[in-house]
Formats: C-alpha cells, structure tokens, sequence
C-alpha cells in the first residue's frame, strides 16, 4: 500500500465512528464501538509506520528544535504530511470519543460539538466547553426556581 492509499484508507476509516457519534450517540451499538480502543490502535499504527518511514535525519534535526519554516518544508513532503494528517485523524477522534462520553454521561447535547471536532477539533473542544458550561448555568438556574417553587408552596 503506498502513502496514497494509507492516506485514503485513513479518511474513510474514521468516518463510521463519527457517523455513529453524531447521527445514533444513544444506540446501543454505538455506546460497544466507543467503548473499545481499537479504533486508535489502528490509526496509532498507521502513524508510527508513517512517522518511522518520514523520519530522516535532517527531518529529525528539524522536528528536535522546531522552527515554523523548517516544519513548513517538512510538511511540504506528501510522507510528513500524510503523518501530520493521520495524527489529526487520531486526536481529533479521541477528542470526539471524549465529548461523546461526557456528553452520554451528563446529557449535554453534543451534536454539534462532535460535527465541529470533526472538521476542526480544537473548536470542537470549545464548543463542548461552552455548550457544557451554559448548561450547567441554566441547569442551576432553574433548580434555583424550583426550590423557590417548593419553599412558596409550603
């Protein structure tokens, strides 16, 4: 399989999951498949094989002491790139297993969150922050107006 196909393989690999965590989150299927860490163990795989086969000393020289123009040529390179992509694949989608979770686990709506750590990640985070934080303040709010409800009643 050639950096192409591994780059292409990847892609559609994700898709599943991201589909089953935004479009069926409360289907028992998906709560089996989110469960499991094989998913990343996959994608790790592809990673190190890429991150291994990218490396040369040059590369290493450069990623060991970072400069943005040195980083920019290293990517300009379709293997780095490749690896730099399958590296977004894999924390983007452990970042959305974990909305996903949390969202499961305190009911927060996480549909948007999720179709944003997809395309974005980081801003999928913050979303999933925000979203979690307005619901916390509404959700004070209106326990606050139900012990008012209770105390008047009594």
């Amino acid at each position: 399989m050639n950096i192409t196909d591994l780059f292409n393989v990847a892609n559609l690999f994700v898709l599943p999951f991201w589909a089953l965590m935004i479009f069926l989150p409360n289907w028992n299927v998906t709560r089996k498949v989110m469960e499991s860490y094989l998913p990343f163990v996959v994608l790790a795989g592809a990673y190190s094989y890429l991150f291994v086969v990218s490396i040369t000393p040059e590369n290493a020289a450069a990623l060991s002491n970072p400069q943005l123009a040195d980083i920019a040529k290293f990517f300009g390179d379709e293997t780095a790139a490749a690896t730099g992509w399958i590296h977004f694949l894999v924390m983007d989608l452990f970042v959305g297993r974990w909305i996903y979770w949390e969202g499961q686990k305190t009911k927060i709506w996480t549909i948007h969150s999720l179709a944003l750590c997809l395309f974005a990640g980081p801003m999928g985070v913050l979303s999933h922050i925000f979203t979690s934080w307005i619901t916390k303040a509404f959700s004070k709010g209106s326990e606050g107006v139900k012990l008012e409800e209770k105390t008047a009643a009594n």
